[in-house]
């Protein structure tokens, strides 16, 4: 395959002959003596096919030669914008502020642990373990009622983790650094935003190109089905409904409960930052799938707790693939 200055000066590249000639011969003018409208870009394009050096061979104002590329194709100037878009990031100005934010978060994660492990109210560490084997099933029916908003709040938290692996996946994705996602959540099943994040700390955007078969193949087939996303919605609508009836009397107690209990004060702060955290990333997501002129509106409303950002995970579109495209056919220059 021949590169650029090859094909230039290459006998086979008859259309650039004339005007070479020209150029040098003495009764012509020299290049820099013509007008500017002579020596525009315009007026001094050849366009050539090789597969090698697919681009415009022009004359510049100075009597150089040069290449440009060729008028690229939506997608590819789709692609071009995310990579422009990373690579400002990247730069001086867009590396302090994620540097910034990376802090922020790193203290923030630090100081919620150290809160939980030493400030947070631990005075009944027994009936901690006697409510987590309750919702677990591990205890058998002692005729004892768990309180009515404790119960949906423990099933919802076990919905949150798969909310974020379909905000997270394929949109959240770090392309610098090499840091997967995954591992965090799974460590999110169990420990909720605190597993989370170290992940938001780590993250750098811009998420890698989607293949097209990646979303026919496990996780993306089962997060990207409208499936999984009305199901999600629907059990989780049945869990809002299911608190809000709750009586007076249960959320006293529960509130009650939550002065007193590490376990039901950790668990409120975890249901407390993933609602707050929720509408970053739906607008993340939104700006990946290019539908932000179309579904802006879901933003404000994913401030909703768990049911604005199911609703929106109905509503997006599919996300935008990465195509093979076909290279223009080579020159023969023998």
């Amino acid at each position: 395959m021949l590169s650029c200055a090859t094909l230039l000066v290459s006998p086979a590249v008859v259309p650039l002959q004339p005007h070479l000639r020209a150029l040098q011969s003495p009764r012509r003018p020299s290049l820099r003596s013509l007008s500017p409208d002579v020596v525009s870009p315009k007026a001094w394009s050849f366009p050539t096919t090789h597969r090698g050096c697919g681009s415009f061979h022009r004359f510049g104002r100075n009597g150089d030669l040069t290449c440009r590329g060729f008028p690229k194709t939506d997608e590819e100037k789709i692609l071009q914008e995310g990579g422009a878009a990373g690579e400002g990031g990247s730069g001086s100005g867009g590396e302090g502020s994620d540097w910034t934010s990376s802090a922020l978060l790193l203290l923030m994660w630090g100081g919620l642990m150290y809160y939980l492990f030493t400030l947070a109210p631990d005075q009944t560490p027994s009936r901690d373990l006697y409510f987590v084997q309750k919702l677990l099933n591990l205890k058998a029916d002692d005729g004892f009622r768990m309180n009515g908003v404790l119960v949906p709040l423990w099933y919802i938290m076990g919905l949150w983790p798969l909310v974020y692996s379909m905000l997270l996946l394929p949109s959240g994705r770090s392309t610098k650094g090499g840091i997967p996602v995954w591992p965090f959540l799974v460590l999110s099943c169990g420990a909720g935003v605190y597993g989370l994040l170290p992940y938001f700390v780590l993250w750098r955007p811009p998420p890698p190109p989607i293949e097209e078969t990646e979303l026919q193949r496990w996780p993306l087939n089962l997060l990207e089905s409208k499936l999984t996303a009305g199901v999600v919605f629907l059990a989780g609508m049945g869990l809002v409904i299911s608190a809000a009836s709750a009586g007076v009397a249960d959320w006293m107690e529960f509130y009650q409960y939550f002065r007193e209990s590490k376990f039901i004060h950790a668990t409120s702060i975890d249901f407390t930052l993933l609602s707050v955290f929720a509408p970053f990333w739906v607008y993340n997501d939104i700006t990946a799938r290019k539908w932000y002129e179309k579904g802006s509106w879901l933003i404000p409303l994913s401030l909703v707790p768990f049911l604005g950002p199911a609703l929106y995970l109905i509503l997006r579109p599919a996300p935008p693939v990465k195509t093979s495209t076909v290279a223009p056919d080579s020159v023969n220059t023998e």
